[in-house]
C-alpha cells in the first residue's frame, strides 16, 4: 500500500511540491487548498502529465480535511509570501494563524503523521506548530536548511566551474540573516572549498546565500522562490517515507544539542519513518557554535509575537 502525503497549500511552493513527489512516487498525493478549484484543477494537470512523466502516483485535489485522513506526512506551505521589503518576522502573526488551523486539522485527521513545515518564518513556526500540535519533537520539522544549502552549493559549483554533483555544502542556523554557512564543511569533490576558493569568493559565496531569497523576491516582484523550496520539501517528504535514514540538514527542536535548547534551527539530521531519526552533532568551532548561539537567541526572541 502506498503511503499519504498531502501537501497543504496548492499555491507555487506547493504545487511544485507535490508534483515533485509524483513524479518520484514517493506516494500518493493529496494537495489541500482553501480556494474551491485551484488544488482539483492543479492535480488535474498533474495527473494529465502523467502518462508523459511515466509516473504511476495517485494526486487528488481537495479544500476538505477529511481527503487527507491518515497521512503518513503532511507538508505545510500555506502562508502569505513575502513581498519586496517584507522580512520573514513580518510575517508571523499571519502565518501563525493560518500554521494554527492547518495544523490542528493534522492533528484531527492524521495524529501519526510527520508535520514538515514549509511556510515562512521557517523557524518560528516549525516551534509553533510543535507546540500547538503537542506532537513529539522528532515529528514536526521544517525545510529551510536544506534549501539554503542547496543555495550554497550552486554558488560555489559556479564559482569553482564545476559540476553542481561534485559539491557539498554545510548551512546551519536560522532561516533568514543569521543563518549560519560553514565553508569549512563545505567541499568539492571531498576538499574542503576553504583550500579551492579565494577567502573573498568564499565571501560573496556567504554573502549570496545569506541573501539567496531576498535576491529572488526582488527580481520577482509579485512573489518568492518556488521551485528550488518545492525541490527541498519533496526530498525530505520523500527520504521520510521511505525510511531512508539520509542525514539532511533540517530545522529540528534542540533539546541541548550544541548547547542550545528550546528552539528550532537548522542542524543535520537523520530523517525517517519516524521523521527525525537522530540529530548529528557535527564538530563545529567556537565561533560557529557562538553563530548558532546568535541565531538561537533571535529567534527565542520572536516567541512573545506567538501568544502562546
Amino acid at each position: 500500500m502506498k503511503s499519504k502525503i498531502t501537501v497543504v497549500g496548492a499555491g507555487n511552493v506547493g504545487a511544485q511540491c507535490a508534483y515533485r513527489l509524483a513524479q518520484r512516487e514517493a506516494g500518493d498525493i493529496v494537495l489541500i487548498d482553501i480556494i474551491e478549484g485551484v488544488p482539483q484543477g492543479k492535480a488535474l494537470d498533474m495527473s494529465q502529465s502523467a502518462a508523459v512523466e511515466g509516473f504511476n502516483s495517485a494526486i487528488l485535489g481537495t479544500n476538505n480535511y477529511e481527503d487527507t485522513k491518515d497521512s503518513a506526512v503532511v507538508v505545510v506551505t500555506a502562508g502569505l509570501p513575502r513581498k519586496p521589503g517584507m522580512t520573514r518576522e513580518d510575517l508571523i502573526s499571519k502565518n501563525a494563524a493560518i500554521t494554527k488551523s492547518v495544523v490542528e486539522n493534522v492533528v484531527k485527521y492524521s495524529p501519526n503523521s510527520v508535520i514538515l513545515m514549509v511556510a515562512n518564518p521557517l523557524d518560528i513556526l516549525t516551534y509553533y506548530a510543535l507546540r500547538v500540535t503537542q506532537f513529539p519533537p522528532q515529528r514536526i520539522l521544517g525545510m529551510a536548511p536544506l534549501l539554503d544549502a542547496a543555495r550554497m552549493g550552486y554558488f560555489i559549483a559556479q564559482a569553482a566551474k564545476v559540476p553542481i554533483n561534485d559539491v557539498y555544502a554545510e548551512v546551519l542556523g536560522s532561516h533568514g540573516d543569521l543563518m549560519v554557512p560553514i565553508p569549512r564543511l563545505s567541499t568539492i569533490k571531498g576538499k574542503p572549498i576553504t583550500d579551492i576558493l579565494s577567502a573573498e569568493q568564499i565571501k560573496q559565496i556567504v554573502d549570496k546565500t545569506t541573501n539567496g531569497g531576498a535576491e529572488i523576491v526582488g527580481l520577482l516582484k509579485t512573489g518568492s522562490a518556488y521551485y528550488a523550496p518545492g525541490a527541498a520539501a519533496a526530498r525530505m517528504a520523500e527520504s521520510i517515507v521511505k525510511d531512508k535514514k539520509e542525514v539532511i540538514g533540517t530545522c529540528c527542536y534542540l533539546t541541548g544539542q550544541f548547547g542550545i535548547k528550546d528552539v528550532c534551527l537548522g542542524v543535520p539530521a537523520k530523517l525517517g519513518k519516524n521523521g527525525i531519526e537522530e540529530i548529528v552533532e557535527i564538530n563545529l568551532t567556537a565561533e560557529e557554535i557562538s553563530a548558532l548561539q546568535k541565531a538561537a537567541t533571535s529567534v527565542k526572541s520572536l516567541y512573545p509575537l506567538l501568544n502562546l
